[in-house]
């Protein structure tokens, strides 16, 4: 545990690094119209790397050397891992509501063994309220694929 915990700090303190650089390009002050654009951002990588930083040295006084993931812990890490990356790559084809659909019947049905009306009516029900809530309320544009295509969005 103790190697996947600095490692784990070190990355994201380096990401942290990574927004305070472009955070100063962008500036970092009070303009006369408020906040300049790198302001929130680099007071946010500015936490994230106070927060690294005490979790590394929590790390580094550990004496837990117990490996991340055991052979038998593996198998729920990769359980959710898969689907959840068929997830992303299906979404870049279907769009964000139909692989969410698929996504939530799929992993309901098959981890959840949750009965075929409750899979059906959940999976299709909550893509199409955060449809409704994203591109008709907040019109935020998502991902769309074919259907929403077809559907005229």
């Amino acid at each position: 545990m103790r190697t996947a915990d600095l490692t784990t700090a070190l990355v994201l303190m380096a990401a942290g690094a990574l927004v305070i650089w472009d955070s100063l390009r962008l500036g970092i002050g009070w303009g006369t119209d408020g906040p300049q654009s790198g302001f929130f951002p680099f007071w946010l990588a500015v936490l994230l790397i106070a927060a690294c930083l005490l979790i590394a040295r929590q790390a580094w006084r550990s004496t837990n050397r117990a490996p991340l993931v055991t052979r038998e812990r593996l198998k729920p890490v990769l359980t959710t891992l898969l689907p959840s990356t068929g997830f992303v790559v299906l979404t870049q084809f279907v769009g964000l509501y139909v692989a969410t659909a698929l996504f939530m019947g799929f992993y309901m049905r098959w981890i959840g063994r949750y009965a075929w009306i409750t899979v059906v009516l959940v999976s299709v029900l909550f893509p199409l309220l955060t449809f409704i809530v994203f591109e008709r309320w907040f019109l935020v544009p998502m991902p769309k694929g074919p259907l929403e295509a077809w559907l005229g969005y």
